[in-house]
């Protein structure tokens, strides 16, 4: 188990860590709403190694047999590997590269706020919630949390679709 899922968890966190250094420096020029979609699109199309990883198991290690159990199992560990790849990237870029980032979200939050034709009150609420996140996402350990909840809920839905499309009993054999 170990061969299968250290190869698809890191062949999925590169996947994720590569197209996250492909797209993180122009965010600014394709704007924050369609580097999120894109950046998602990449996270839900590294997660899809989880599936391939869970089935080369079953073929080639499991006899062509897997319960449920088993599938989730191997599935959740190559997503833990993927997320960490993915939280481990994002630590280097943030910390190395984009120091600002957190102020360039603040910002962009209120923006959003604004251009939504938001009430005064309304846009105070956001201020005070930029100006928060910023602080909080200063703490590296809240940082990599924050970023492993972006990755790891995707990873966990393609584990339980996976495992469940997965899962093989031996047959019984007719006597």
């Amino acid at each position: 188990m170990k061969k299968a899922v250290l190869t698809f968890g890191l062949t999925s966190g590169a996947i994720s860590a590569a197209m996250m250094l492909i797209t993180v420096p122009f965010v600014d020029k394709i704007g924050w709403d369609n580097g999120e979609i894109l950046g998602y699109t990449a996270i839900v199309l590294a997660a899809l190694v989880i599936f391939f990883g869970i089935r080369s198991y079953r073929e080639n290690v499991a006899g062509a047999r897997l319960t449920f159990g088993r599938a989730f199992a191997v599935g959740i560990l190559i997503t833990l590997i993927s997320s960490a790849c993915y939280v481990a990237t994002w630590e280097v870029v943030y910390f190395k590269f984009l120091p600002d980032f957190a102020d360039k979200y603040a910002a962009h939050m209120v923006e959003r706020a604004k251009a939504s034709g938001a009430s005064p009150q309304k846009l105070d609420e956001t201020q005070q919630k930029a100006t928060q996140f910023k602080q909080i996402y200063k703490n590296p350990a809240i940082n990599m949390a924050l970023t492993f909840m972006e990755v790891f809920p995707i990873g966990l839905g393609v584990t339980l679709i996976s495992a469940g499309i997965l899962r093989k009993k031996q047959p019984i054999p007719q006597t």
